[in-house]
């Protein structure tokens, strides 16, 4: 059958797409700025008669609005990645969090571990051949969809086609609905004296040729603005956003030292600004997979000098990193940052970098401890971690004793707080010498 014959059978009103899901199914919504909200915003209009129906996502940059009281009984959420609209909720205990590594969320839809009814998505238009693209989110998406008994995808003519392992067949998607809806855009992080003190830390620990995986925020992107003297950088990551086009645009990254996917940048989804959306758009630099296949550490590792930057909520003297718990409470996710600090510790040449600011609280409290709060999990272990990179410098973890570590930690600690940390160590354990 003609392609756009199907797609134009399969065109519908947001809410007769919806009227598909059923009470007890359970629904992968596409991630972060591929959020279909209008389709969100629809299943939650046509709410009555609902109960039971699961919604899986990581993190949110929607309204959420089936996470609101008024429609407990009717929709609950397990989330992959908590965020600043689903966090209480999980705290509550009224949604559910699963943890599992970025990498391995598509193997729980292929092995049915979890079962996927419906797959909401937002895609591009399609192109001369009859494939949509699914743009900013491939990630967990693109398995949601293969597997799902039921694909609705809202349909944006704002959504960039990427490259790389993003399309879907007309066919393989039972409902269309265009909105021509903006995709979320991410509003730039406010960097301040800190961390941009971090970013020149961390910048100290990157060399020409390097290959670079960036997370999310204002330390990642202060650390960009000290690589403009960089030459022949590379990314293969789970995301990019504005800060890698314009060190692209500058010439600094390109790629020709990468030896896997040499020349391209490798990611799973983005998030970004309007003209970011507009760059990546057909841009053949940039080469989308599912993150089972961009966060696969034995593929990340095929990079040479591979160096990972991630995120912490605090490091205990141990070098545990905690990165996803606020102490007991759900406030992120693992995501990807064991996927790439071990991908960055298999890399021949390869580092993986924790940069945090020391204090918090206003500076109040230390984010360098002893030990981690009762019920704070452990993200990345101590056995995995390298550098550790706060405004007061560099520690240099890995291959060193517990003394060793302990010692350089505290040297990264803010000022104000390295007596008690000393004193704190020697009560738990043994003296620093």
């Amino acid at each position: 059958m003609d392609w756009k014959k199907i797609y134009k059978e399969r065109t519908t009103s947001a809410d007769e797409a919806v009227s598909h899901i059923k009470s007890g199914d359970r629904i992968v919504a596409g991630h972060a700025t591929g959020s279909p909200e209008v389709l969100l915003e629809a299943l939650t209009r046509n709410a009555d008669g609902l109960k039971d129906v699961e919604i899986v996502h990581m993190v949110s940059m929607g309204e959420s609005i089936y996470c609101l009281p008024e429609y407990e009984g009717i929709f609950r959420h397990r989330s992959l990645f908590a965020g600043p609209k689903t966090r209480k909720l999980l705290a509550e205990g009224k949604g559910d969090y699963t943890p599992c590594h970025f990498s391995e969320i598509p193997l729980l839809f292929r092995n049915e571990v979890l079962p996927v009814d419906a797959a909401l998505i937002t895609v591009s238009h399609p192109d001369k051949s009859g494939y949509v693209s699914l743009g900013v989110s491939v990630d967990y998406t693109m398995e949601a969809a293969l597997k799902a008994k039921k694909v609705i995808a809202e349909v944006t003519s704002e959504m960039p086609s990427t490259c790389g392992y993003s399309f879907l067949h007309v066919s393989q998607i039972d409902h269309f609905v265009e909105s021509n809806a903006p995709i979320i855009e991410l509003a730039p992080p406010k960097i301040g004296d800190t961390e941009k003190a971090i970013g020149e830390n961390v910048a100290k620990l990157i060399k020409d040729g390097d290959c670079l995986q960036l997370g999310i925020g204002a330390i990642p992107d202060a650390t960009l603005t000290f690589l403009t003297e960089k030459k022949d950088l590379g990314i293969h990551s789970e995301m990019i956003s504005d800060g890698v086009m314009h060190l692209v645009e500058k010439g600094v990254i390109n790629g020709r030292k990468k030896n896997f996917h040499p020349g391209k940048i490798v990611i799973c989804f983005a998030m970004g600004s309007r003209n970011f959306y507009k760059w990546l758009d057909n841009n053949s630099m940039i080469e989308m997979y599912p993150v089972d296949y961009s966060n696969d550490p034995f593929l990340i590792a095929k990079n040479d000098n591979m160096v990972s930057i991630n995120s912490a909520i605090s490091v205990d003297l141990l070098g545990q990193v905690a990165a996803d718990t606020l102490g007991s409470v759900q406030f992120s996710g693992v995501g990807g940052q064991v996927d790439f600090v071990r991908g960055a510790r298999l890399s021949k040449g390869g580092r993986s970098i924790i940069a945090l600011p020391s204090t918090a609280a206003k500076g109040t409290k230390s984010r360098i401890v002893s030990a981690l709060e009762p019920g704070q999990a452990v993200t990345t272990s101590r056995n995995d971690v390298d550098y550790i990179v706060t405004e007061f410098g560099i520690a240099h973890l890995g291959g060193h004793s517990v003394r060793e570590r302990a010692k350089a930690l505290i040297s990264v600690a803010h000022p104000d707080f390295r007596e008690g940390l000393e004193e704190e160590f020697g009560k738990l354990f043994y003296k620093i010498c």
